[in-house]
């Protein structure tokens, strides 16, 4: 409930946008305070966030090795699959260009947007030694206080790896930085409430500057980033499922219902616990689903890294900057990192965008002219997440040979039939269960 009214606030906060941007346009111009505000606060959880998710994340996979298959396998095709995303999302972003010839009104107040910290005047990096040289940082202090992820994410490696090698010492700092990545996940979560207020601003001022033309320009950005998303279910997961040797279209079948639920929040957590009772029903062995769909929601975010790649070449069009193909790849190997840090939270991606802007010298406009729609985009690539971790499942267990076709099978057959007769949601889950418990 609180993820959907957050939701309703922001459609309303959009409508409300479009609408005084048109009719008071000199006011509505002001509004871009608030949108600089809460950028400012989406900029101040970058290092605490990242540092604390990445350091517990690889530190918390330390053992792996314990786990067996299972887990080295798991691992292995969430990078394939994520690098697959980045790969679409790069190659869409160039086929479509949705930064070109983008009505760039929105930086008529730079004084303002350089206060936020938007409009750093920067040069991108000319070579890749150059590049590789700057991830490296001289002090963390620094890298935190300028918002450098690479930098941040170089430090976290090192420092996880030596929490793992010095061992039950290291405990004490290891529940130091858990709970410190729970007190971000709250705080990021805080700063999100007021994300109507950014977008409303955002989206008003926008408007205000340029008129409802920029509407198409708005337009030309979602249909770029939901193709690209068909793209990667068509290319990527069908042949997942034909591995598999499932159904794509009974799978989603299966899911609609967190599906939905995660569309219409934008909350990948929302979604998860409904998510995994319905993968066990569908033929995925427990221990498998209990650790691959939480591994997920950390190193298998499809929808979230194939949109940050597209993101970021947005951003550095509409600046008019060329990113040549070394710096693309560059760019591809970083966000292969940074996105393992996003939390499972509305808009988290801003932040994660923000800093692998500034890590390039990319001035950061691109987040604000994204602030006004990105309830849009997060519907369709948190979505995408929950389907690629459930596709993860089902690949892992037949991997594994585990997993139980028949059951699959009776699941579907059980849920067509239910469906045909209008059943209660609750009614068909109870009489799917006691069916297969029966089994």
């Amino acid at each position: 409930m609180k993820h959907s009214k957050l939701t309703i606030l922001i459609f309303i906060a959009l409508i409300l946008g479009v609408i005084f941007g048109h009719f008071c346009p000199h006011l509505a111009v002001k509004m871009r305070t608030f949108a600089v505000i809460f950028l400012r606060m989406v900029k101040m959880i970058i290092a605490p966030l990242l540092f604390s998710t990445l350091v517990t994340g690889i530190a918390g996979h330390g053992e792996i090795k314990h786990l067996g298959k299972i887990g080295i396998k798991t691992i292995v095709y969430f990078e394939i699959v994520t690098t697959l995303a980045l790969i679409i999302g790069l190659t869409m972003g160039n086929i479509f260009n949705p930064g070109r010839g983008f009505a760039t009104g929105t930086v008529a107040n730079p004084e303002l947007l350089k206060e936020a910290g938007l409009m750093a005047v920067t040069t991108p990096h000319t070579s890749i030694s150059e590049m590789v040289m700057s991830i490296f940082p001289t002090s963390i202090v620094q890298s935190m206080a300028e918002g450098n992820l690479l930098q941040i994410v170089v430090f976290s490696i090192f420092m996880a790896i030596a929490i793992c090698a010095v061992g039950k010492k290291a405990q004490p700092v290891t529940d130091l930085l858990n709970s410190v990545a729970q007190i971000m996940f709250k705080f990021t979560e805080y700063v999100m409430y007021f994300a109507p207020l950014g977008i409303f601003g955002a989206i008003a001022s926008t408007v205000g500057m340029n008129g409802l033309s920029i509407l198409k320009n708005y337009a030309k950005i979602i249909f770029s980033l939901y193709t690209a998303l068909a793209v990667f279910v068509i290319l990527v997961l069908f042949i997942a499922c034909k591995y598999a040797r499932i159904s794509l279209r009974n799978l989603l079948k299966a899911i609609q219902e967190p599906a939905l639920l995660a569309f219409s929040t934008a909350s990948s957590e929302a979604a998860f616990p409904k998510a995994i009772t319905i993968m066990e029903k569908f033929g995925v062995p427990q221990n498998i689903v209990s650790f691959v769909m939480p591994t997920g929601y950390t190193f298998n975010l499809d929808g979230s890294t194939l949109y940050l790649a597209m993101a970021v070449i947005f951003s550095s069009q509409i600046c008019g900057i060329n990113l040549d193909l070394n710096q693309q790849v560059l760019m591809m190997l970083a966000l292969m990192l940074t996105s393992k840090g996003i939390a499972g939270v509305p808009r988290v991606s801003l932040v994660v965008l923000a800093g692998t802007l500034a890590s390039f010298n990319i001035p950061l406009i691109g987040v604000a002219i994204l602030l006004g729609i990105d309830q849009v985009l997060d519907m369709g690539r948190t979505t995408v997440n929950l389907i690629g971790n459930c596709v993860a499942t089902v690949v892992i267990a037949r991997w594994e040979n585990s997993f139980d076709y028949d059951k699959m099978k009776l699941f579907i057959k059980n849920f067509d039939s239910d469906t045909d007769m209008e059943a209660e949601p609750e009614l068909i889950n109870e009489n799917v269960t006691k069916k297969i418990e029966g089994q």
